[in-house]
């Protein structure tokens, strides 16, 4: 009697199993959520954050080295993208995932007259100038080794206007035009540039411009019920390990010939 291979034995429990990834704002939210996935998956991962005890907790709790390790980064700063990505690849031998999560909302303010230039200014240092830097010395490792995922987090505010602060949705809009222009370039080494665009999700992110004593649980649901009520998908909230999930495929040899989106 015949039997029809499905392919699904072939699969790796572990789709990531012997990579190496270095994750950006890993400590919290959807950075924690990639990161974790990652290392349930196979990978080694490195937690890159501006939140020290965070960092150092997370990867502790998923028993620290050899398999995951933090390192103190500022990606606004080049020094800083350059030394975490040097650090990553002297601990575990290569880098083959740079994932660009880290990022800032900003202040919800509608009235672009009203519009603070230094926060504005911050925003873009963060959520561009941090992901061209992790793109930039990405690549510095992975051209030579001709292969390699690099996977940004974008908002699904970097392709349409109106839902987001003036400062988050242009910055957005930069992390998807710079994704497309990088693929172009990194293609032609075999790296695959790729962006997750989320829509709204529940994270300490969405709250973050509200006084440390506004932060509550009531100011959560506040959102969620905000976003619940205008999302054209009814009846299923976005969540962190969503967003985790597709990153996981972006990063896997399951998205092998997936590049430029």
């Amino acid at each position: 009697m015949s039997t029809v291979n499905t392919g699904e034995s072939s699969l790796p429990c572990q789709r990531l199993l012997g990579k190496v990834a270095l994750v950006t704002g890993g400590a919290t939210g959807i950075g924690e959520s990639i990161m974790r996935l990652f290392h349930k998956h196979g990978a080694k991962v490195c937690i890159v954050d501006v939140q020290d005890k965070l960092g150092h907790t997370v990867s502790d709790t998923l028993g620290g080295e050899p398999n995951t390790c933090y390192f103190h980064c500022d990606v606004s700063k080049e020094d800083d993208v350059c030394r975490a990505i040097d650090f990553t690849v002297s601990k575990f031998g290569t880098l083959d995932i740079m994932v660009n999560n880290a990022g800032l909302s900003g202040s919800p303010c509608p009235d672009i007259r009203n519009v603070d230039i230094s926060e504005f200014e911050k925003i873009f240092d963060v959520n561009v100038k941090g992901v061209f830097l992790g793109m930039k010395h990405a690549a510095r490792i992975m051209i030579p080794l001709k292969k390699g995922s690099i996977i940004s987090i974008c908002s699904v505010a970097g392709v349409i206007g109106g839902i987001g602060p003036h400062p988050y949705t242009g910055s957005k809009h930069a992390v998807l035009g710079l994704t497309k222009n990088v693929a172009a370039e990194l293609g032609l080494h075999g790296i695959r540039v790729n962006c997750v665009s989320p829509y709204g999700v529940a994270t300490g992110l969405a709250i973050a411009h509200f006084p440390e004593e506004e932060r509550t649980e009531d100011a959560m649901a506040g959102f969620r019920n905000f976003i619940g009520k205008i999302a054209n998908l009814q009846g299923v909230e976005l969540t962190v390990d969503d967003v985790a999930n597709s990153v996981l495929f972006l990063a896997s040899d399951e998205a092998r010939y997936v590049s430029g989106g």
